[in-house]
């Protein structure tokens, strides 16, 4: 019997993913963690018969997300949703004033959640914490937002059963092996060691869910 994957977000999740929505199940999966992730579960899991998606879109927001919510989520009728949104929201505020303050961040991610669970009442969500380093890119005036959004999302794991996958401290942690720009770009985006970091955390947290 045949198990569903989705994996949304925003460009960290994108990483070249096909846009034909007529794409089949496990093609078209970018270059991320999310192509990382199928791979290895399509090759250790054969009998599970993964069926995987990646739905993220470069530049989303979490009232993107929304937007596209029903066919780029709930339509698809995942077993197991992953989600990582939020640095966009305080990125594009900061670049030209179209960012998503806090409070409705938190307004919007709870009522995904919520249309989640009322469509799909048995699936299991994976939640990723939004993350940054400070960068070229990643002013300190972004810092404490960032937090912010993270304590969000960390609450909201709890509050909807998720499991939580704590990106950045896993990113902090990796410093202690090489400087930030090994794992991140420019403190947003992944490099393939940032990636490959991700799809590990995200592997071994799912085992109890898979």
């Amino acid at each position: 019997m045949s198990r569903v994957i989705v994996f949304q977000g925003d460009s960290i999740t994108d990483v070249g993913r096909s846009r034909d929505e007529a794409t089949p199940a496990n093609q078209g999966m970018g270059s991320g963690y999310p192509f990382l992730v199928s791979s290895y579960l399509r090759c250790h899991e054969p009998k599970r018969d993964w069926q995987i998606f990646n739905r993220g879109i470069s530049g989303n927001r979490v009232v993107d997300l929304y937007a596209r919510w029903k066919i780029d989520a709930l339509n698809l009728k995942p077993d197991i949703l992953s989600i990582l949104i939020g640095v966009n929201d305080t990125w594009h505020e900061f670049a030209r004033g179209n960012g998503v303050e806090v409070p409705r961040y938190e307004k919007i991610y709870r009522m995904l959640l919520e249309w989640t669970f009322e469509v799909l009442p048995d699936v299991r969500l994976v939640l990723l914490e939004p993350y940054v380093q400070r960068s070229e890119i990643v002013l300190d005036s972004w810092v404490k937002e960032m937090d912010q959004r993270r304590a969000i999302v960390k609450a909201l794991a709890k509050e909807f059963g998720a499991i939580f996958i704590p990106t950045q401290s896993l990113l902090d942690a990796a410093l202690k092996k090489a400087p930030s720009k090994y794992w991140l770009h420019d403190g947003v985006h992944p490099t393939s060691a940032g990636h490959q970091l991700i799809a590990e955390a995200w592997i071994k947290a799912t085992k109890d869910i898979r």
